[in-house]
């Protein structure tokens, strides 16, 4: 396996990973839809964007995505429906019905120490399914899963590394163990 590791460091993503059948099927759906990176992007709720990491950071980046997965519980991820990020960004995807508070938490609690970076939008936990499309398959994709609808329970979130063939690679599971909140 080669990753996109260039001097001195390692880019790398943070995310949600859909689990199956969820993931191959939204994965389906953006090829169809003629997206050129259905195939080296899996599935995923993106908590931590594209980052650059030095490897002299590895370890204090492990340690601190460590601290923040011993901080959440577990949470429900509820998808249903589309929508898109036009005219800001050509985007179609999946929302979050249910799991949105649960994801903005967590992306903000990794976003710090090693990894504090700034965003160029604002946070939204969202499943892309089509981007780099014409207009008519963005209308297309936002039309065919207008209905979709899907649950599962989130009980890590993962680290992904960018290869150097352009795909990305899911790397390490960080294991939610927090308590849940009482209510």
């Amino acid at each position: 396996m080669t990753t996109d590791s260039k001097p001195g460091g390692q880019t790398i993503g943070l995310a949600v990973p859909i689990p199956e059948p969820y993931g191959s099927e939204l994965q389906d759906w953006r090829r169809s839809f003629g997206d050129p990176l259905a195939d080296a992007i899996p599935a995923h709720i993106t908590l931590l964007p594209p980052t650059f990491v030095a490897h002299r950071e590895r370890d204090a980046v492990y340690a601190h995505l460590d601290e923040v997965a011993s901080r959440f519980a577990p949470f429900r991820v509820h998808l249903r429906g589309t929508a898109t990020f036009l005219p800001v960004s050509p985007v179609v995807f999946v929302a979050l019905a249910q799991g949105i508070s649960a994801c903005e938490r967590l992306s903000d609690a990794i976003r710090t120490g090693p990894l504090k970076v700034e965003l160029s939008f604002p946070y939204h936990p969202h499943v892309t399914v089509a981007h780099h499309v014409s207009e008519e398959a963005m209308d297309n994709a936002f039309d065919t899963l207008a209905g979709y609808d899907a649950g599962f329970d989130v009980a890590a979130f993962s680290l992904y590394e960018h290869g150097e063939d352009g795909y990305w690679r899911r790397e390490h599971d960080f294991v939610l163990t927090g308590e849940a909140a009482r209510v």
